[in-house]
């Protein structure tokens, strides 16, 4: 079960997202103080497997949560309508804190940064899709991820989060999608997510998700969307490769982050300032 919640109580008001599936407790903003916010956040993990917390932080929320014992596993600028963000995590068992990959992702992380940058020009074929195109994501999805964060299988979640503002777009090949990405957009702190890269196995060489990454530069920059950013996974060359090699710049990496592929695995975050391009 996945639920965001806002919670307003004294000395701390915060949103909250509980997330069952990947057992984390995420605050997505907060204001007041941290030593509160923490027992707030002890409360709900009581009810709950939970274990990590994360929390997305200002600057000047950064020492006090480093105090409660929080360390800061990466960060995007700009998230907060032009001003940082800092990712710092707490993590509430040992398994969840140990990475059994951490090294081999450094050599993948230093392999990626070796390459050289690229410039794309969008493709023709590249549409944004709508809530027709649902049933043809969600098939995409399936066979392409085994596990994942969300329910993207799911074609009324996809229809939901278009609804919220999630930007689709897509590769079609005789009928069938055969490569997809979104941008999931913060109208409120400016900002967006690109995520759910997917393509099928059988076109996996086609570079198409540099193409479709573009894409969705393009449409972000229309809505005056600036600061994009990704969360990747860590033991991906290829799509580390490719945010890389788009101009988006490595900003630390998140362990034992959410459960994607096979497995519970780390993430690396990567952003980009669009008003650059």
């Amino acid at each position: 079960m996945q639920t965001y919640e806002y919670i307003q109580q004294p000395k701390v008001e915060a949103t909250i997202y509980k997330d069952d599936y990947n057992r984390r407790l995420r605050v997505d903003e907060f204001r007041g103080n941290a030593g509160r916010l923490l027992e707030l956040m002890v409360n709900i993990a009581e009810t709950h497997q939970f274990e990590k917390f994360i929390v997305k932080a200002k600057s000047n929320q950064v020492a006090h949560l480093m105090e409660k014992g929080f360390i800061v596993e990466g960060g995007v600028n700009g998230y907060f309508r032009g001003d940082s963000a800092f990712f710092m995590s707490k993590f509430l068992t040992d398994d969840r804190r140990n990475s059994s990959f951490w090294r081999k992702e450094d050599d993948i992380l230093q392999a990626v940064q070796q390459l050289n940058s690229k410039t794309m020009e969008g493709s023709g074929l590249i549409s944004v899709a709508t809530g027709g195109h649902a049933e043809k994501l969600a098939d995409l999805y399936q066979e392409v991820f085994t596990l994942y964060p969300v329910p993207l299988q799911d074609p009324d979640y996809i229809k939901e989060s278009m609804k919220n503002g999630t930007i689709f777009v897509y590769i079609e090949e005789d009928g069938r999608i055969i490569s997809a990405a979104s941008a999931e957009i913060s109208a409120n702190n400016k900002n967006a997510e690109l995520t759910d890269c997917a393509t099928r196995s059988s076109h996996r060489k086609g570079g198409y998700m540099k193409h479709l990454l573009t894409k969705l530069e393009d449409e972000l920059v229309k809505q005056n969307i600036f600061c994009a950013y990704t969360i990747a996974r860590a033991l991906s060359f290829g799509m580390n490769a490719a945010f890389h090699q788009l101009g988006y710049r490595y900003g630390g990496r998140l362990a034992n982050n959410c459960i994607i592929f096979d497995k519970m695995e780390d993430m690396n975050i990567w952003e980009k300032d669009l008003s650059e391009r």
